[in-house]
């Protein structure tokens, strides 16, 4: 009977040990280094404003879109900074570096050079584990100088495999082509400030 006790004593420690263990929590950046490399010289300053965000995707935890209109938080999988700020950094790297540009928002600058402010407001932004990875924006770019204003809509769906790095990449390839339409928009700004083509 002791050995029945010691046995079960000793699985009774080793499952507690296991619900004891902490979770490690992984974080995910949207910026990172598969950017293109800034040029050393600046041809356009950009002031890349705040990116507004669905709200229920604007929390630190992965969102993935399930069935059925469901949506899971991930408390394991979390960005490393607030997912409007991840966003904002993205794509102020993506136009910044494809442009020759330097981002002086809220920063002082001289006036040798034009500058294009670029607003991003997000209006899907879905995470589905190993299927897409989804951005819709809708934004637009400001001249300056003259006022006049340039609307347009990016929606990029990006195929992902399997994994949480994979889903992030599949983001980080998507806010890089949304970065390389809003860069063609401020380097071909139409006279009339209306057409995204």
């Amino acid at each position: 009977m002791s050995a029945f006790r010691t046995l079960a004593l000793a699985a009774s420690l080793s499952l507690l040990s296991a619900c004891a263990a902490p979770q490690i929590e992984r974080f995910y950046t949207l910026n990172g280094g598969d950017a293109a490399p800034a040029k050393a010289e600046v041809n356009f300053y950009v002031e890349v404003l705040a990116v507004n965000v669905p709200q229920q995707v604007s929390r630190n935890q992965l969102v993935l879109t399930a069935a059925g209109g469901r949506i899971e938080l991930l408390e394991q999988e979390r960005w490393a900074g607030p997912l409007a700020a991840e966003i904002g950094q993205a794509l102020s790297t993506g136009i910044t570096g494809e442009l020759g540009a330097i981002d002086v928002y809220r920063t002082p600058y001289p006036d040798k050079l034009p500058v294009y402010r670029v607003s991003t407001n997000v209006q899907r932004f879905e995470s589905a584990l190993g299927q897409y990875a989804l951005i819709d924006a809708v934004w637009s770019v400001r001249q300056l100088a003259s006022g006049k204003v340039l609307t347009c809509r990016s929606v990029v769906n990006e195929k992902v495999a399997a994994g949480y790095d994979a889903l992030v990449a599949g983001h980080r390839r998507a806010l890089r082509q949304v970065a390389g339409e809003m860069s063609k928009a401020i380097r071909s700004f139409p006279a009339d400030g209306r057409s995204c083509q």
